[in-house]
């Protein structure tokens, strides 16, 4: 308790510059508050405030630049989207440059120009590959891979884009090639003149049954066992129920070439034609006395049997079944022998390795040849077993050649396959792209959500803080109301000195 009547302690006077200390802080506290729009200005104002802002500010800086990445990667993808639709374009012409061409109708000359014009077009689609770029990246020329996107405010929030070469030497037909030995595969046995084919020790007739496998470049995987006496429609019928999943398509053909006129001393003077046509389970009775008669006689049962007929350069006889299943020849009576063929030939008695030539072949069967197809790379095994490579060949777009009719089939296959090639990597862009939307649209709601956490901890409550304002400076304006009167006592004291 302070002395009573006392000039040198003031106790009024010191309680009212206290409060007025702290009725001044305050308002100063509150005035920064207004000023700025946030609660806390300091870490002393709130420390576990504070430390709560920062971590909500860290995630919305993080957020906002992941926002701007992804969408640059948007752009960049939109960009590669571009290049690869122009040549799809490009591509559709050269497609339709091939149809033109296998139509037989163009002059040699006109085929040449043609096969000019393609190869201005893959040099268009070559061109536009090797220059598509993105802030100077290379987006279409294969060395843009497994780049990593930062789609998120933390680490291993990332997106990794590959995208594949879409030139012209990339993209196109994989397909699966005969084996150099192997019944998809005969050789010719002897002196081609003798016109016999040795299908290989222990594979004379038919193909080694067993399983066969097929695995895409993406993983997928099928495979399907053989019979020895399955027919190359049923093998592609097996491979074909798998492409959904696998990306790999099989076609079929049967093709054998038989020799119709005698090779040499050992072989009987053609007298005629006779023999039992067959296949699919459809048999011909064929008897002709010449090559033509022989020729119009098959066709006209093609509409049963699914067989054609056609004359070589060199006179031979030559089957097709185009759907693959197997042509089989029984009751060969003289003058036919089978002289090159796709698969495996069955005929009479006659082994190979036997170093003779039969007088007649009494039955022949050519099981037909499958052709595993794809847009993209795959892989093969135990396919020895049919007489093919386990490895494909790339038939690229960048050495079709429309110049023959010949060429222009050929051609018109591998651009369907260029397409779907190209097609494919646009369609995995466009998938990619709509992921980064789905990010972008995500990010933004994080982005809210964060933004709405860091406000309810450091934002200023406006009318709040008016009010306690108005309150702080009431109470100044009475502490210093206050002090002033504490010294009206001290002032009358001095009245008593003397």
């Amino acid at each position: 308790m302070s002395a009573t009547g006392s000039i040198l302690t003031n106790t009024g006077a010191l309680a009212a510059l206290n409060s007025i200390g702290k009725t001044s802080t305050t308002n100063n506290n509150l005035q920064t508050q207004l000023a700025s729009g946030l609660s806390i200005n300091s870490p002393a104002d709130n420390p576990a405030g504070y430390i709560a802002a920062q971590g909500f500010t860290s995630q919305l800086n993080g957020i906002t630049q992941a926002i701007s990445n992804a969408n640059q990667g948007v752009n960049l993808l939109q960009t590669a989207q571009g290049g690869i639709s122009q040549q799809i374009n490009v591509t559709q012409q050269i497609n339709a440059i091939a149809v033109q061409a296998a139509n037989g109708t163009e002059t040699p000359q006109e085929a040449k120009s043609l096969q000019a014009v393609v190869t201005q077009l893959v040099a268009e689609t070559a061109s536009i590959s090797s220059n598509t770029q993105f802030n100077n990246i290379n987006l279409l020329d294969g060395s843009f891979s497994n780049v990593q996107l930062q789609v998120g405010a933390n680490e291993g929030q990332t997106l990794n884009v590959s995208i594949g070469s879409t030139a012209p030497g990339a993209s196109g037909l994989n397909a699966s090639t005969a084996s150099a030995s192997g019944l998809f595969n005969p050789v010719l046995y002897g002196s081609a003149a003798d016109g016999v084919i040795e299908v290989g020790a222990g594979l004379y007739g038919s193909f080694t049954p067993g399983a066969i496998g097929w695995t895409s470049n993406g993983g997928a995987a099928g495979s399907t066992a053989v019979t020895q006496s399955e027919s190359a429609a049923a093998i592609a019928a097996s491979i074909n129920a798998e492409t959904s999943a696998t990306g790999i398509s099989a076609q079929a053909q049967t093709q054998m070439t038989l020799k119709l006129t005698a090779g040499n001393g050992n072989v009987p003077s053609n007298s005629g034609f006779a023999f039992t046509l067959g296949s699919g389970g459809a048999t011909q009775a064929i008897s002709a006395t010449s090559a033509i008669d022989l020729v119009s006689q098959i066709n006209g049962g093609t509409a049963k049997t699914g067989v054609t007929a056609r004359l070589n350069s060199a006179s031979q006889l030559v089957l097709s079944q185009a759907a693959g299943a197997s042509i089989q020849m029984t009751s060969i009576t003289a003058g036919t022998y089978v002289t090159a063929g796709i698969i495996g030939i069955t005929a009479g008695a006659f082994p190979p390795g036997s170093g003779g030539v039969p007088a007649a072949f009494a039955n022949a069967n050519m099981q037909g040849q499958v052709t595993f197809q794809s847009a993209s790379g795959f892989s093969m095994t135990n396919t020895v077993n049919i007489g093919l490579n386990t490895a494909p060949t790339l038939y690229s777009l960048a050495n079709i050649d429309v110049s023959t009719v010949t060429g222009a089939n050929s051609a018109i296959n591998v651009v369907k396959f260029a397409l779907q090639n190209l097609g494919s990597e646009n369609g995995q862009l466009g998938a990619v792209q709509q992921g980064l939307t789905a990010a972008i649209n995500n990010l933004n709601g994080t982005s809210q959500n964060a933004a709405s956490a860091l406000g309810a901890v450091q934002d200023a409550n406006i009318p709040a803080v008016s009010n306690s304002l108005t309150q702080a400076q009431i109470q100044a304006q009475a502490g210093v109301a206050a002090l002033k009167n504490s010294t009206a006592l001290q002032q009358s004291f001095l009245s008593l000195l003397p």
